[in-house]
């Protein structure tokens, strides 16, 4: 009975050691006219008010709250949104700070709290270091231009070594610390060497590329709320990697393994990479949507980011999408010449309306129709340019013109046809009459008055023109091109054809 009750005593004196609930965050800055000053959060590439001091007199701002912040990096910002300086809100999350305006990093201090102090030491001396660099600029006034860039060179070595240096010996005395992981996102990884032929080169980069994620943490949120992480992030699946699909897709999932369960690292990569691919204008991007969708969004790893209606959308997009990838073969189109219009308009599908109207149009006049169909996929040739386009779009009337110019080039050198698909068949009259004017005549002009084609699906169609590549087999080689790109692409597709067959 007697150990228990020393171990209970024992709990009674830690728990009032704990620190209370709560912020309190007061900053004297001297020379400040504001009469309001916001505290602001970082949260990848986004930053968010977290508090607000109202009523500011002669540059005393307080933000105070009842319940803790959360961990991270965060900024002053004035009335007219220009930032004063920022700090760390970790364990601190009441401490004292006091500057003045004109010179904020150079007179900041923080005298309880090691970290944001540690901090601006750090800060203050990076600013020194740039200020020496202004005036050694300045002494290089009046000398000859060779002698300048000479005793620059010389100076910028000199700061750049002494930077180094201190940097090391900094993120040395601050290892294991938050500043530490701050500090190293925005450190470079160096290989070390230098690059004296094409293999230490290649070293060089794999080097850079293995340790570019060195030392972060990603199970630990308060990365995230940070001004480096995003950068970090984004310079690697912009500039690191190889600009293929497949290895974005194999680096997002090793990235994606190093954060935690549903943790906001996770939630906020997750998002970006969805937005960031799923309105990517790089053709084959589409295929790194697809795979997020299928593995991380529809096999129910969301985990709150995206509602269920917003869930079903995702999917459905990835769905229309995954038939329309690099290399997938198309649907088939059934579809009326533009010659055969005319006896099609007669039957009365130029004035129905509903769905029901157009059925039974279509089962009353099938056996006249059934012979008029034409196919994508009976259409013969090497390549296929597929485009669907509408007569009255502007772009339309000045790319459709432009891709005929340019396809007359190839004319005798490449395999190909154009198949047209108009996507409004109520505009028949201004389609025949464009495709007179402009001289469009040696293209396959067809369009779908019956509506048996889910164009807008099936063809990923919600803006025109719309331009496919197809091989002899329907598979999509290339899309959504403009007017000049489908001529280099055919160019392109017959040069590789060729280096394949020298290799085989």
């Amino acid at each position: 009975m007697r150990k228990l009750t020393l171990l209970f005593a024992t709990l009674l004196l830690a728990g009032t050691s704990l620190r209370a609930q709560g912020y309190d965050i007061r900053i004297n800055l001297k020379g400040c006219k504001d009469t309001m000053v916001f505290l602001v959060k970082y949260t990848f590439d986004q930053q968010y008010i977290s508090d607000t001091a109202k009523n500011v007199k002669n540059g005393q701002i307080v933000f105070k709250g009842k319940k803790d912040l959360d961990k991270g990096v965060y900024t002053v910002v004035s009335q007219e949104k220009t930032v004063y300086f920022d700090f760390f809100i970790n364990e601190c999350q009441n401490m004292t700070m006091s500057s003045e305006v004109g010179d904020v990093m150079g007179q900041i201090k923080a005298p309880n709290c090691k970290e944001n102090e540690q901090f601006f030491s750090y800060i203050r001396y990076i600013t020194g270091k740039n200020q020496d660099f202004n005036k050694t600029r300045e002494k290089t006034k009046g000398m000859s231009k060779e002698d300048s860039t000479k005793f620059m060179n010389e100076k910028i070595k000199q700061l750049n070594d002494e930077v180094k240096k201190y940097e090391v010996d900094f993120m040395a005395k601050v290892k294991g610390s938050y500043l530490y992981d701050v500090l190293n996102l925005k450190t470079e990884k160096e290989w070390g060497k230098v690059p004296k032929n094409k293999a230490d080169t290649i070293e060089q980069y794999y080097y850079y590329k293995n340790h570019f994620f060195d030392g972060i943490d990603f199970k630990d949120d308060r990365i995230a709320r940070t001004p480096f992480f995003d950068d970090r992030v984004k310079k690697y699946f912009e500039s690191v990697i190889l600009m293929h699909p497949d290895t974005v897709i194999a680096e997002i999932d090793k990235v994606m393994a190093k954060t935690g369960d549903c943790n906001l690292i996770y939630k906020l990569l997750l998002g970006h990479f969805t937005y960031k691919y799923e309105q990517s204008k790089i053709m084959g991007f589409d295929k790194v949507f697809v795979h997020l969708c299928d593995r991380y969004i529809t096999s129910g790893g969301a985990c709150g980011v995206y509602d269920a209606e917003t869930i079903k959308k995702i999917k459905d997009r990835a769905d229309i999408m995954r038939n329309l990838l690099l290399d997938a073969k198309v649907k088939e189109l059934y579809v009326i010449d533009t010659a055969d219009g005319r006896k099609v308009r007669k039957m009365g599908f130029d004035t129905a309306t509903t769905s029901k109207s157009i059925t039974d149009l279509y089962y009353k006049n099938i056996n006249a129709l059934t012979p008029m169909f034409k196919t994508l996929y009976g259409v013969n040739a090497k390549y296929t340019v597929l485009v669907f386009w509408a007569v009255d779009c502007g772009h339309c009337q000045t790319e459709i013109p432009k891709l005929k110019e340019e396809l007359d080039k190839l004319k005798g050198k490449i395999d190909f046809k154009v198949v047209a698909v108009q996507t409004k068949d109520d505009l028949y009259d201004n389609w025949r009459k464009f495709i007179v004017e402009k001289k469009l005549t040696d293209f396959l002009h067809y369009y779908d008055p019956i509506h048996l084609n889910n164009l807008k699906e099936n063809f990923d169609i919600y803006s025109t023109p719309v331009i496919y590549i197809l091989d002899k087999d329907k598979r999509i080689k290339a899309k959504r091109l403009s007017a000049e790109q489908v001529a280099e692409m055919l160019k392109t597709l017959e040069t590789i054809e060729k280096e394949q067959k020298k290799q085989q």
